[in-house]
This record gives structure tokens, sequence and C-alpha cells, in this order.
């Protein structure tokens, strides 16, 4: 049985003051936890025994056996799964997401962790292994964040600075940046890179202005047909999915 103060603690790395304190995260779920397991250190596992029967050797610190009742009060999921890990939080090197010799996604205010958990799984999906966020993106640790990323966060590495200062600053080499806007070139007919920076905007305000300035590239995920009349815009993580797709068609 776990214990009150166990329970304390893993509900409260809902809250990022906790999450950041500890140095921690949580992850739900079966597929997830051993996606987490071979990524991350685990700190903290507590599972149903029949989860454990399908499992060899579990790398974790603590492994504690839970029955269904402690799942549920430890868990922050609405349908409780067989398994909750508690993992200690990356530290990457922002200097390997250099966008001069690959495509890197950089995330500009995205506040929904949906979103950002979307767009963490289709880098994965399209080979793309960093993303360079903003300072006042959603926490990538975000259990939202992390339950929508499907194990994509074990393969992509998500890095928080300045993006501005990055983009203007990566060991002086020249690479080209992409952004969409509704004023930008069609996709499919602009010349696309294999590397360089690919930027999305806020969900409500877009690219903000002094990153806009330094955008070589401004790409239109254009409506069809052209003049009919449409909704404002695209959601952000479905756009990033358009514009991944065409830059890998490219490559194809």
């Amino acid at each position: 049985m776990l214990s009150r103060n166990q329970i304390k603690y893993i509900r409260s790395l809902e809250l990022k003051k906790f999450r950041n304190e500890h140095g921690t995260f949580i992850a739900e779920g079966n597929k997830l936890v051993n996606d987490m397991l071979i990524a991350f250190e685990s700190e903290l596992i507590i599972a149903k025994p029949s989860w454990m029967a399908t499992q060899g050797d579990i790398p974790t610190k603590e492994l504690l056996v839970a029955d269904e009742e402690d799942i549920r009060k430890a868990s922050l999921l609405k349908n409780p799964q067989d398994v909750i890990g508690v993992f200690k939080q990356p530290v990457y090197d922002i200097e390997e997401a250099n966008p001069s010799g690959q495509l890197v996604l950089v995330s500009d205010g995205i506040q929904d962790p949906g979103n950002l958990g979307t767009i963490i799984r289709l880098a994965d999906w399209f080979g793309i292994e960093h993303i360079v966020c903003s300072r006042d993106t959603t926490d990538v640790f975000n259990p939202k964040t992390v339950q929508a990323t499907m194990g994509a966060l074990a393969h992509v590495k998500v890095h928080y600075a300045d993006p501005e200062a990055w983009l203007q600053g990566y060991k002086g080499q020249p690479f080209p940046i992409y952004g969409a806007f509704l004023d930008g070139g069609n996709i499919y007919s602009e010349a696309l890179s294999a590397t360089g920076a690919i930027i999305m905007g806020n969900e409500g305000n877009g690219i903000r202005p002094a990153i806009e300035a330094l955008v070589t590239t401004k790409l239109l995920i254009p409506s069809y047909p052209a003049n009919r009349e449409t909704s404002e815009s695209l959601n952000v993580a479905i756009a990033t999915a358009i514009v991944c797709a065409e830059f890998r068609r490219r490559l194809s």
C-alpha cells in the first residue's frame, strides 16, 4: 500500500513548481512508462502485479507493488492504467540542436500542453531530433504534454532558450529560417532545405515580431480552393504536421 506522502508526492508533480523542485516528472500507462524507462532515469515505479509479471528487470531506484485503489489515488488520469512512473528530468546540450546541419523545430510561445505533445510526436515521426522552445512555451514535462507525446519524448530532445538569441547566434553558421504566415509564399512551390529552423508560433498571436524579423522564408499553407471562405487559421499542431510532411516529401 502506498503511503499518504508517496501519493502526495506523485500528485504534486502535476504542478511545475514541484516538478522543478524535485527535478522529476510523471508518466502513466503501460506503453508510455516502458518507453520512458528506456530513455530516462527512473526514480519510482508503482504498478499492479499484473504489469510487473510482464516485465523483466525494471531499472528503477524504487519499485512498489500497488493495487487498483493505490493507482487510482495517485493517478492524474481520468481512467488510470496499470503503472505510474516518476522519472528524472534530463539535461540536454542545446549545442546539439544544430540548424546548419539538420532541421530543428522552434516553438515560439506555444501554450497548450496537448499541442506541444503532439508536435513532439510529429517531430519523432518525421525524424526531427531537436525542438527549441521559447521560455514562455508550456512545460514539456507537464503530465498532459508527456501523455500527448505517446512516448516520442524518449526520442526528441526539447530545449528551452531565448529563440531570438539562438537563431542569431548558432556558432555564426548561416542557415535558413522558415516560419508559417498568412502572407507567406505557397509552401508547395517555395524552395525548401533539408536543414534549418522551422518556427511555429503561439496559438493566438502567431510568431512574435522580433522573431519574424529573422525569418528568411515565410511559408503559407494554402486553403483549397484559394477563393473559398474558410476558418481563420489551422491549429498549430496540424500546421506543424503539414509543414514537416512537405519538408520531408522533398527529400523522398
